[in-house]
């Protein structure tokens, strides 16, 4: 059981006790940041309680082939419309919850990045919370713990997810996709696993960015503008590539103070580049002053 996520062990056996002692929560609200699982555990949680078979995880049962499939009936996700969750989508949910099962003895209802809920959808949803059929569960699933009123979060067991341990987040990529993940790309994915998956494929890409600062004290400004070419090539990425830039400039800063300095040229290009500065001279600028900072 979540042998497929990686990550909060002690969330993932407190859950499998609650399920085989029967003393699961009417509601529970998952707290941690973006990528690191939360939903994913939240459906195999989901499953577990709406299996038939008295393991609660048989992956044999028509409830459970059907979950598999997305078409249990007893089940339902819901996400954000647009940038919001808003009050007619808890009004169907509030519809569908007095419906009795059909397939399982529960019904379960995710609320995934529950915390874009508006206020209204939240104060629509507390009368649910409040009196919830004896055969559901809710379980809302967010990043920000401070965008939930208290009146939902005093309702609801509230489990607080951690980042994925370094070694797990790169033993997992490794050996998943046989990529190499160095130090500076681990404090890239801040122990993310989405966002570790979402950059692998970019990982070339940011081996040669990382070679460009390397080598700033070591060649001649021809050659680093030479190396230079993958920032010219990435301007749909160019933010997400420049808190990369930064966060190996704050590894060298620790033995350079020079680096520190290149932090702030790094920032100066950020704010250049959406106030729609030429992208190229801001590239130029950059990688020019850098090169003269360290020299």
């Amino acid at each position: 059981m979540f042998e497929n996520i990686i990550g909060n062990e002690k969330i993932k056996e407190t859950l499998i006790r609650a399920v085989e002692e029967n003393k699961t929560s009417h509601s529970y609200m998952f707290i941690g940041q973006e990528g690191i699982g939360k939903k994913m555990l939240a459906k195999e949680f989901a499953k577990m309680l709406l299996c038939l078979n008295d393991n609660k995880y048989c992956n044999n049962c028509k409830s459970c082939i059907e979950f598999d499939s997305n078409n249990q009936p007893d089940f339902l996700c819901i996400e954000p419309d647009g940038n919001s969750i808003k009050i007619s989508q808890i009004r169907y949910l509030q519809q569908k919850i007095q419906e009795k099962p059909i397939i399982s003895n529960n019904k379960v209802y995710i609320i995934n990045d529950a915390d874009k809920m508006t206020v209204e959808a939240q104060n629509c949803l507390l009368k649910t919370l409040e009196e919830p059929p004896q055969y559901a569960t809710l379980i809302l699933v967010g990043a920000n713990e401070n965008s939930f009123l208290s009146t939902i979060k005093s309702r609801c067991m509230i489990i607080h997810f951690k980042k994925i341990e370094d070694e797990k987040l790169k033993e997992y990529i490794e050996k998943t996709y046989g990529i190499t993940v160095t130090p500076n790309m681990l404090a890239l994915f801040q122990g993310s696993i989405g966002k570790a998956i979402q950059l692998k494929d970019k990982i070339d890409d940011y081996t040669k960015i990382e070679n460009i600062i390397k080598n700033l004290q070591i060649k001649d400004i021809i050659d680093i503008i030479n190396m230079s070419e993958i920032l010219y090539k990435s301007k749909e990425d160019i933010f997400e590539i420049l808190d990369y830039i930064n966060v190996i400039l704050l590894k060298l800063a620790k033995q350079n103070y020079k680096y520190t300095d290149c932090i702030k040229i790094v920032e100066n290009t950020k704010k250049r580049l959406k106030q729609n500065a030429n992208y190229d001279m801001c590239i130029d600028n950059m990688v020019f002053n850098m090169w003269e900072e360290v020299n």
